[in-house]
């Protein structure tokens, strides 16, 4: 395996594992972050409706 090769596949695994630990994050943290507050304010509407009705 030469040099530029090597370079090459370390520069594919940074990329890669940037890839995957950007993917974890999300899944983990910002999806549910953006569910909680979609049904957050899903419940305040449906509240604020029921008083003005």
């Amino acid at each position: 395996m030469e040099f530029s090769q090597f370079l090459g596949f370390l520069a594919f695994l940074t990329v890669f594992t940037m890839g995957f630990w950007l993917m974890i994050f999300l899944l983990t943290f910002v999806i549910p972050y953006w569910v909680m507050g979609y049904l957050r304010e899903n419940a305040q509407l449906k509240k604020q409706a029921k008083q003005h009705k």
